[in-house]
């Protein structure tokens, strides 16, 4: 299940020498949002140089805490100060806020409190947040929302279609949310435990590992091809019938090895030992096999991920499980927190908080 290997060149960052008045650096070049950058990596967006501090695809500079802003570039000029007759606290992840509470956000703009939330940031969670003409007493027109949590779902899961589609913008059509409700039913445990915020923390929790494994539900099969020829264990009785190198990493959670296919084939009822492709061509046979590991195999780790999350062990649990042998215990932090990052983005989009033991 390692996730999946990513290379980036650092781009060189010019600084000007300072003058009076002191001169904007060079831009370092355009952000990407379908480019990965690592920890020191810097990009430029809207007139301003930003340096990623850790690993991250697909995360707006000045959106997100990923991103340090290095100020102007290219002679832009700062983001002109808030009025002086708006004398409103900045808003600040995970403090509590009453209904009613308005912001200055980190693009300067403010926000008012819809409902009492516990820090929830406003341009995501716009079910909280609305945007607030600031100096005037009613709110500013309210643009049509991204995700509305009060939609119901399939099968009563607690995500939408259209949080689904926040959460993954750029994925590949093969994963449908079509599939990922078809496939639920093997698993009726699954995100429908406990109280209705364990559920959203379970279903944020097995999408966000989701998100790293496949670089934003885009990949379908492991990119490594140089690795298929190893996934075959000849010591198992039942051999590599489809082929020595027929087992390599699929689907949201890549799928590999021949014993992991057979296993995950009989718990399902499908004969993924012979027929490993159609975790690449079902689209609800590659989400079943996802949650099927999410619901049985603790892997490297001393549960499954499905009760880490129940029995509030915490997001880190679910890491240590899936990957934990390779990324846990400081052997790889970067992969870690790129984990973590996308569970808080993705808890927020669900309404819910990430709760404590985040990584492993």
């Amino acid at each position: 299940m390692a996730g999946l290997a990513v290379t980036a060149a650092a781009s060189a960052l010019t600084v000007a020498v300072q003058a009076s008045p002191a001169a904007a650096a060079d831009c370092a070049a355009a952000w990407s949002s379908a480019k990965v950058y690592t920890g020191g990596i810097s990009a430029s967006h809207k007139g301003r140089n930003w340096t990623a501090k850790w690993w991250t695809q697909n995360e707006t500079p000045g959106s997100s805490d990923v991103w340090a802003d290095k100020g102007a570039c290219g002679g832009a000029t700062a983001p002109s100060p808030a009025p002086t007759s708006c004398d409103h606290p900045n808003w600040v992840a995970g403090k509590s806020y009453a209904a009613g509470a308005v912001v200055r956000y980190t693009n300067g703009k403010y926000y008012r409190a819809e409902h009492a939330n516990p820090g929830y940031d406003p341009t995501i969670s716009t079910w909280y947040w609305k945007p607030y003409a600031c100096g005037s007493a009613t709110p500013a027109p309210t643009p049509t929302p991204t995700s509305n949590p009060t939609t119901p779902a399939p099968g009563g899961f607690v995500v939408s279609e259209a949080q689904f589609n926040q959460m993954f913008p750029n994925r590949n059509s093969f994963y449908t949310y079509k599939g990922l409700t078809a496939a639920l039913s093997a698993y009726p445990a699954f995100a429908k435990t406990g109280t209705d915020t364990t559920r959203r923390q379970e279903a944020a929790a097995f999408l966000a590992n989701v998100n790293h494994e496949t670089g934003g539900l885009v990949h379908i099969v492991e990119q490594n091809t140089a690795n298929y020829p190893h996934y075959c264990d000849t010591s198992q009785s039942y051999g590599c019938p489809a082929g020595q190198a027929a087992y390599y990493g699929r689907g949201p959670i890549q799928l590999s090895w021949n014993f992991n296919y057979k296993a995950a084939g009989d718990a399902l009822g499908i004969d993924l030992l012979r027929n490993p492709n159609l975790v690449q061509n079902d689209a609800a046979v590659a989400w079943k096999t996802a949650l099927w590991y999410w619901n049985t195999q603790r892997g490297p780790g001393t549960m499954t991920p499905h009760d880490a999350i129940v029995n509030g062990r915490g997001f880190g649990e679910t890491i240590r499980s899936i990957n934990g042998s390779l990324e846990c215990g400081g052997r790889n932090p970067a992969q870690v927190q790129s984990r973590v990052n996308s569970y808080q983005k993705f808890t927020q989009i669900l309404g819910t908080t990430p709760g404590s033991n985040l990584t492993c």
